[in-house]
């Protein structure tokens, strides 16, 4: 009798994870301005699959409202990429519209 094996082959993606403090009286403009404008281009450089954006609950607000912003690669090489070609100029923006209304710490994850 003979079995055959199937061995399904796992492909290991990648979290780019940024969570951010955002000042209450811009909060609304940051979202609207993520939804509309940032999120669909960091999706259009290629490097990233998807992305979700969620408000982070049971959170202290005394200082604003907390996000997470997880952006979704295939491999850790796109990252790279998008890190060296693209992160800088996707910050600059933000922060020309947003600049010392938010903090951001930046996560890189493995979904195993």
């Amino acid at each position: 009798m003979y079995f055959l094996i199937f061995v399904q082959k796992f492909i290991l993606m990648i979290v780019y994870n940024v969570t951010l403090k955002v000042e209450h009286e811009v909060a609304p403009a940051w979202v609207n301005w993520m939804k509309t404008e940032h999120i669909a281009d960091v999706l259009g450089t290629g490097l990233f699959t998807e992305c979700r954006l969620c408000k982070l609950l049971e959170q202290d607000e005394t200082d604003g409202v907390t996000y997470s912003a997880q952006y979704v690669s295939k491999s850790i090489e796109d990252y790279h990429t998008y890190i060296d070609q693209h992160a800088q100029q996707m910050r600059d923006k933000g922060n020309k519209l947003f600049g010392g209304k938010f903090v951001a710490f930046r996560s890189v994850m493995e979904i195993i």
